[in-house]
């Protein structure tokens, strides 16, 4: 479990949009679904919400507390205590709590906002006893133990080095702190090393004991359950914890806005510009006109967006950030090139938003807007975290009685409120602005190996022995039923239709995979004109312009995007003509000659500043090391190969690489399999295959030597470090198996697994660790990943090292291989609680060339295997002392 804050997030969330550029959402409110509500005679409220989707439950414990509340002196009390919940609660260790979690199939997580203080988990629903027994254990109490605070406070700190080396979350601290400089909303609910190495289990206790009670507190619970029996067991569990009484909370008072310009050095591989404008909050009337008015500035028929089509920006747009009860926060943002003249585009940035504020917004918009922000309340139905997530925001952070609050507001906006809106807020004067410059910091250097000689003795591990409530339940390792029956089908073209039946929402989703590799199939010196395609789909179709294009979808409020992943979300009523739009898209897009000179520009651009990035230097010089030379893994777009392409190369890659033949479409949601099919059929049926199938396997590798570099990266203050190293194990060889189950004992379980235990509790040297087996089916890889303070990059990767020579020399235990059994059994039911996820899922076994019952088949082959075979696996296929290991940031040494 790790932490999650919703100003990282926001960071996240803005870096994302820019490579994937805005969306549309879709349109029109279903019927609602069943929920039932109880407040507990300690005042706790309780809201569950039944979704049949799947057997899971997802629960969030909404504690309204968060960094507005934290002591003078101690930024981060907040998340430090979110932190110290996981080290033991009342009646449970730290252990129990973390073995506990883990054996529900590690899919819980902790957020703490500004307000707010979130814990959360999706579990199997015939597991949610036990889930909320922990979390009605961490109500009652929680340990705050010094000794325990002072373990924690390494890897806290952290997690502080982490976000403090991303320059997007650096800047957004500083715009947030400058707009609401005078107020807790300034407070960065991260925290600081200063304040955490102050902070002591004490001062943690009485910080819990003033805001963690029941009636502070609302618990949400939506899935496949029995609402009556859930609300006994809540009431069972909770009903006798006491109630507190609540301090009163910061008075926020906003003063006014003084404006702001300010730079900072980036390591991206773009400059990145963006804008601030405080506007009204969730508990202002005017709240649902703001997130119309983001919607239209975000939209790709907007003027904002249009920066790009111009090719002022590689990628453009708007988005409603950060929400505060008294206030939101909306960005304008453009990514340009690397050595874009940023202060002018921030004149031309401010002088559309400018426009749309003196003279309007366009109504048709406006109406786009509502219909996509109404529908994304039917989208949240197709999984159940979203669901409990959007039921928690609007009571805990909003205040609202459920989400329908929101729906009903937006459904009233008119485009005079929007108007007044953006007249009022979007001022110039009131805005801060952050630019983010690249200033590269040099290439990879080689640096002294992973080594072979460094040996520290393991310390034995007592297995861990769960309490009473958890014990029995737990105990039970046995292979769930799927809920999936998809319909498989191959049309006369090739094309592979997979349908799946779901009826929790009135919705559609299509997911669509063309197995292709750039490497074998891009031919020689035009490396890069996939990406120019790619990036040609946003401007329509042979038959409809962008804006034409971008207007129909609109009008039936779907999401739609194309490329050689593809996909489609569409109200089922608009099926039809959802399908016929995007196969348009997919099969005929426009190449505009104008279109084609802007795109090419920006993919050189956006080529060129990659070219300096360390993040892109990291992974060539792992690419470089783990491959031999001329590989066509090793192949990769430049500015001189970019430069040569011309308009008849998009053509010709996309008639040879877009090919029914090697497709698979995946439908899901409320539509039978036959009018599924006959849809597909109808847009799809008559695209043809042109002869000879191609090879889109690329060869096997041999394994390579152990090497090292460093990539210098002035932006961070953490290294960040990958040890990669190829393996022979590929997907196909029944040792995959066994290898992915010892991957279990190390990682997979937070701290009731190996490298979490080592690494983070114990040891404090990192805040998060993950080893990933990426098996294809000729070539793969083993890594281990993690950051940390500069000189302990040794410590944490002897403990790895170590680690990982226990399991080619030592049987796990019983109890190890019982969790790590458990982890990915529970797993295969949280696999099916969303609709994206299930027809991803199908899709990527379609092109691997895996039956598409493969989960529940490797659930079966898991169960059996034993601490020999796994032993054996890893000594056979890992090698601990021949890892590439590339270092970004700070030379370690």
């Amino acid at each position: 479990m790790s932490v999650r804050l919703k100003r990282a997030a926001a960071a996240a969330a803005l870096f994302a949009l820019l490579a994937a550029g805005p969306g549309a959402a879709p349109a029109q409110p279903g019927a609602q679904a069943p929920v039932t509500r109880a407040t507990l005679a300690n005042g706790l409220r309780v809201v569950i919400v039944r979704d049949p989707l799947a057997p899971v439950v997802s629960v969030y414990d909404n504690y309204l507390v968060g960094a507005d509340e934290t002591p003078e002196g101690f930024p981060g009390m907040a998340h430090a205590q979110e932190h110290m919940a996981f080290r033991g609660c009342s009646g449970v260790s730290a252990d129990q709590i973390s073995a506990i979690f883990a054996q529900l199939g590690g899919d819980g997580d902790a957020d703490t906002q500004q307000t707010l203080t979130q814990y959360f988990a999706t579990v199997p629903a015939s597991d949610l006893d036990v889930e909320l027994g922990v979390d009605a254990a961490c109500m009652r109490d929680i340990d705050d133990a010094d000794a325990q605070w002072k373990q924690e406070r390494g890897a806290i700190e952290q997690e502080v080095a982490m976000d403090n080396s991303n320059p997007t979350y650096k800047a957004l601290t500083r715009l947030t702190s400058d707009l609401y400089a005078g107020t807790p909303y300034s407070h960065d609910a991260l925290g600081t090393r200063p304040s955490f190495d102050k902070t002591t289990g004490p001062l943690l206790k009485k910080f819990y004991q003033t805001w963690y009670a029941p009636n502070n507190a609302i618990l949400v619970i939506a899935g496949d359950v029995d609402p009556d029996k859930v609300l006994a067991t809540v009431k069972r569990l909770y009903g006798t914890i006491p109630p507190r009484t609540i301090p009163a909370r910061p008075e926020v008072v906003l003063g006014p806005v003084k404006s702001e310009a300010f730079t900072l050095d980036s390591d991206l591989p773009f400059t990145l510009s963006f804008t601030g404008y405080r506007m009204p909050g969730s508990s202002d009337p005017d709240f649902a006109a703001a997130h119309v008015l983001a919607d239209v500035l975000g939209s790709q028929r907007a003027n904002v967006y249009g920066l790009t089509v111009q090719g002022k920006a590689l990628q453009s747009g708007a988005q409603l950030g950060q929400t505060f009860p008294k206030s939101s926060l909306l960005f304008v943002y453009g990514a340009l090139p690397a050595d874009a003249d940023a202060k002018a585009f921030d004149a031309t940035l401010a002088a559309v938003v400018a426009d749309y504020a003196k003279n309007g917004v366009p109504a048709e918009l406006v109406d786009a807007a509502k219909r996509n922000e109404i529908a994304q309340n039917e989208f949240n139905r197709n999984s159940i975290e979203d669901l409990a997530s959007a039921w928690s925001e609007a009571l805990a952070a909003e205040g609202r009685q459920s989400p329908d609050d929101d729906v009903a507001a937006i459904a009233k906006v008119s485009v005079d409120d929007v108007n007044r809106v953006a007249k009022q807020y979007l001022d110039a004067t009131l805005g801060v602005t952050a630019n983010l410059v690249p200033k590269p910091s040099g290439q990879a250097i080689s640096a002294k190996g992973f080594g072979g000689g460094e040996t520290l003795t393991a310390q034995p591990r007592k297995p861990v022995v769960l309490p009473a409530f958890a014990r029995a339940k737990l105990a039970q390792l046995d292979v769930a039923p799927s809920t999936l029956a998809p319909t498989d089908t191959t049309l006369p073209n090739g094309l592979r239709v997979i349908v799946q039946p779901e009826t929790a929402s009135d919705t559609i989703t299509v997911i669509g995979e063309i197995n292709h590799q750039d490497a074998l199939q891009t031919p020689s010196g035009k490396d890069g004109v996939g990406d120019v395609l790619g990036g040609l789909f946003p401007y329509g179709t042979a038959s409809l312009d962008r804006l034409t294009f971008q207007k129909a979808l609109d009008d039936i409020s779907a999401q739609e995007s194309a490329g050689t992943s593809f996909s489609l979300h569409v109200l089922g009523v608009n099926f039809d003509r959802g399908v016929q739009l995007l196969a348009d898209n997919e099969l005929h897009p426009a190449m505009p000659p104008a279109a084609f000179a802007v795109v090419k520009q920006q993919t050189l651009q956006a080529v060129a500043g990659q070219e300096k990035a360390p993040s892109h230097l990291t992974q060539r010089a792992i690419a470089k090391a783990i491959l031999p030379s001329g590989d066509p893994g090793l192949r990769e777009p430049t500015t001189q190969t970019i430069s040569s392409i011309v308009p008849d190369d998009v053509a010709a890659y996309h008639d040879a690489v877009y090919r029914p033949d090697m497709t698979t479409i995946v439908v899901i949601g409320n539509v039978t399999p036959a009018v599924a099919q006959a849809t597909i059929a109808k847009y799809f049926g008559d695209w043809k295959a042109p002869a000879g199938k191609p090879d889109v396997d690329l060869p096997a590798v041999p394994a390579n030597p152990p090497a090292a570099a460093v990539v210098p990266d002035a932006s961070r203050v953490q290294d960040e470090t990958s040890l990669v190293e190829t393996v022979a194990v590929t997907r196909q060889n029944p040792d995959y198996y066994a290898v992915q189950l010892g991957n279990n004992v190390l990682g997979g379980g937070f701290y009731a697994t190996r490298l979490y235990h080592d690494l983070r509790q114990v040891a404090g040297l990192v805040y998060s660790v993950g080893n990933t087996l990426s098996a294809g089916k000729t070539r793969s890889t083993y890594s281990v990943n993690f950051g940390s303070d500069p000189p302990n990059v040794s410590k944490a990767r002897r403990l790895i090292a170590r680690d990982l020579r226990a399991m080619q020399t030592t049987l796990v235990t019983p109890a190890e291989l019982e969790q790590a059994k458990a982890i990915l059994l529970r797993q295969l039911p949280l696999g099916e609680s969303s609709e994206d996820d299930v027809a991803q899922a199908l899709a990527n076994r379609s092109v691997a060339g895996l039956p598409l019952d493969e989960a529940h088949r490797s659930a079966t082959i898991y169960a059996k295997l034993t601490a020999a075979q796994v032993r054996a696996a890893f000594a056979k296929y890992v090698r601990p002392a021949g890892f590439v290991q590339v270092v970004e940031g700070p030379n370690p040494s």
